[in-house]
């Protein structure tokens, strides 16, 4: 079975964060590489684009994680938590996120992407033109870079997919190339 047709089973076809029935997706939260059921969930559309940020925030339509922040399924837990962090200068998010408990590990993951710290705090990941990466983004490499290490010399114009946020240094990234895992500097990287 598929991990969309576990998920569609596991959620009853509902979107696992509001419980809408309509053009539901899979949603793998980041930073993973691979996609499985115990780091995916089934999302609609509308929070899809939100979680994205691909629409502005309907503040009122995550209150739908007073419910779902207690499923028993912990990418979904996950996702709720980092959504309460995104609005937690409304007020009513905070007092969810007080009632809220997450394990040791599950907290690790839900803090990967940075959600909770304050915007002045946050370490930004920057290409060599100043645009914004983001975990699972798309970038490909300016220049040949020599692999520290190891013999093999990343070409320039090779693509890197899906990379992962070094969140003690804004100055390095990580990704796949030629199906090795490599630490990259963002500064000979541009995002596609």
């Amino acid at each position: 079975m598929s991990v969309l047709q576990t998920l569609q089973n596991r959620s009853n076809t509902t979107c696992e964060l509001c419980a809408a029935t309509k053009d539901l997706k899979q949603y793998t939260i980041p930073p993973s590489l691979n996609e499985s059921v115990d780091n995916s969930l089934l999302v609609c559309s509308t929070c899809l684009d939100q979680i994205e940020g691909n629409t502005q925030m309907d503040v009122n339509h995550w209150r739908c994680l007073n419910d779902s922040m207690w499923s028993e399924f912990v990418a979904v837990q996950i996702m709720a938590w980092r959504m309460l962090q995104r609005l937690r200068n409304e007020g009513w998010p905070k007092d969810l996120l007080d009632m809220m408990y997450l394990d040791d590990e599950a907290l690790a993951l839900a803090r990967a992407t940075g959600e909770h710290e304050d915007e002045a705090n946050k370490i930004i990941h920057r290409d060599v033109n100043g645009v914004i990466l983001e975990a699972g983004d798309s970038v490909v490499l300016v220049k040949d870079l020599k692999v520290k290490g190891s013999s093999m010399v990343a070409k320039q114009g090779t693509a890197v997919r899906n990379i992962r946020l070094d969140h003690e240094n804004a100055e390095y990234i990580e990704g796949k190339v030629d199906n090795q895992q490599i630490v990259i500097i963002t500064k000979y990287v541009k995002k596609l």
